[in-house]
């Protein structure tokens, strides 16, 4: 069963109560996704789980537990920072009601377009695993890795080229108030809805469109009820792998902890490829499944009107976190820029 709301404490208690629970020792690591098995964040986990149990000599075993089996992403998160599983993707779009300053990644045209530039900064930079690393432990929550999962792409059931072409358009995000503020500044209403009643929205008109990468679209065939793809590359949507701080630090041995980081920074590499392959694939089942969907790419010029509207999502993510928020915000911006003039990218 999918769980609608937060676990809170009882509900976590019981989880721990049915064996969910794990000392840092003993043969089981728990690993939650927000997507189904088959998805980019699934691919990921069976490769953390391939390399770690090889490492570990199959004295460590991780269970991957996809999207519903243990609730909501919010709700896998809060069962990261109590202990009841070890690890868990958490997008920034959920996550940022715990750590306001991750919301940084919900502000469109941001990222490069240019992947090596962002498998770089979501890679390496200090901004992310210092500056942002201790809000995360503050929460208990201890900051692994971010990567993307490719494009934000919208779906409608007509052409949408400009701000107006948004005007009464409904469209579905998370709960996150920097995408409610994101796409208020497109001109949409924003509605947010939890995953798993996307499709059903959009059949029976609760929404009008909503917005994931083309795997999801697939996956979750939303496909089936929108007829039009629009790329306006505002976004990629990007997902953190947390753990839980104190486990991390004061549970693991320094060689299991080495293990974690060795395995993670091996990963890195290896996403990147899988979701430039998910994006690929996945859209030439959506063509040959729907023949007759529209895809749309903005031009250059039609972008820069929707990138000009997002300035105001920065000043409002500024409002939001204060001070240390716009240290996070300059000093991404500041690695973006550097990688790109050192990759010659933009």
């Amino acid at each position: 069963m999918i769980l609608k709301t937060g676990l809170g404490g009882g509900v976590a208690a019981a989880i721990l109560a049915a064996g969910l629970m794990t000392a840092a020792h003993a043969a089981e690591w728990k690993f939650a996704i927000e997507e189904i098995e088959g998805s980019v964040q699934d691919r990921y986990a069976q490769e953390f789980k391939r390399l770690i149990e090889e490492k570990s000599g199959g004295d460590i075993t991780v269970t991957i537990y996809p999207y519903g089996s243990l609730g909501t992403s919010a709700a896998l998160t809060e069962l990261v920072t109590q202990g009841a599983i070890q690890f868990a993707n958490s997008s920034p779009g959920h996550l940022g009601t715990l750590v306001s300053e991750v919301q940084v990644f919900s502000i469109p045209y941001l990222l490069s377009q240019n992947d090596e530039v962002n498998k770089k900064v979501l890679s390496e930079s200090d901004v992310i695993y210092e500056t942002l690393q201790s809000s995360f432990h503050e929460k208990n929550l201890h900051l692994l890795t971010m990567y993307p999962e490719g494009d934000m792409v919208w779906t409608a059931n007509k052409e949408i080229r400009s701000p107006q072409d948004f005007d009464n358009f409904k469209m579905r995000t998370m709960v996150s108030p920097m995408l409610v503020e994101a796409y208020s500044a497109f001109g949409a209403s924003p509605t947010p809805m939890p995953y798993g009643e996307v499709y059903g929205g959009l059949q029976l008109k609760q929404i009008d469109g909503q917005v994931n990468p083309v795997f999801a679209i697939q996956e979750m065939k939303f496909y089936e009820v929108q007829d039009y793809m629009i790329f306006a590359g505002q976004q990629e949507f990007t997902t953190t792998v947390v753990t839980n701080n104190d486990w991390f630090q004061n549970e693991l041995s320094a060689d299991e902890r080495k293990m974690v980081n060795e395995t993670i920074g091996e990963l890195a590499d290896y996403i990147f490829d899988v979701k430039r392959e998910f994006a690929t694939e996945r859209l030439e089942m959506i063509k040959e499944a729907k023949p007759d969907i529209t895809i749309i790419e903005l031009t250059e010029e039609e972008r820069a009107v929707f990138r000009e509207a997002a300035q105001r999502v920065r000043d409002k993510y500024v409002e939001m976190t204060g001070e240390s928020g716009k240290m996070v915000l300059e000093g991404l911006q500041a690695d973006i820029k550097e990688a790109e003039e050192e990759m010659g990218a933009s």
